[in-house]
């Protein structure tokens, strides 16, 4: 015995699509004004060295850039070889506050993990960059890569 009658028993439920486009068009909006992109174009030219061997890095946000290169502005900023961190040309003594910064940035625990990929051209003395590696030590900044281009079979 049937307690409730219902009178279109075979009728499906279904779902409205027509506000579909406008939760799209909210994502693609959403996601285009939350992506960060560059902040600023490089001031030096460089061109980095090729490795035979290359290891790909898995926490990219820990991650922190410094280039050490020719400055392209020469008449500006002379031909000798000038230190590039977040798009601004800096000095050696600039470095350890520079890491400083970039460290607060990162959450507490990942502080000491730092790792500081260092890109310096081919032509640019040693000296310059040994220079850079001891100030990262006093900013206690010990997990340095340096940039590389894949060195491939048919440069060989």
């Amino acid at each position: 015995m049937k307690i409730f009658k219902s009178k279109n028993s075979n009728h499906e439920a279904t779902i409205s699509t027509a506000a579909l486009p406008d939760i799209i068009f909210m994502l693609l909006f959403f996601f285009m004004v939350t992506t960060v992109l560059r902040k600023s174009d490089e001031n030096l030219k460089y061109k980095i060295p090729t490795a035979e061997q290359i290891k790909q890095i898995e926490k990219k946000s820990l991650i922190t850039q410094i280039s050490i290169g020719i400055p392209k502005e020469v008449e500006k900023f002379g031909t000798e070889p000038r230190i590039e961190a977040d798009g601004k040309l800096i000095e050696i003594k600039d470095i350890v506050p520079f890491i400083m910064m970039e460290k607060d940035k990162l959450p507490t625990y990942n502080r000491d993990q730092i790792i500081v990929l260092l890109k310096a051209d081919e032509e640019v003395p040693m000296g310059i960059i040994t220079d850079v590696t001891q100030e990262l030590r006093k900013a206690n900044a010990r997990r340095i890569i340096y940039g590389a281009n894949w060195k491939s079979d048919e440069n060989r």
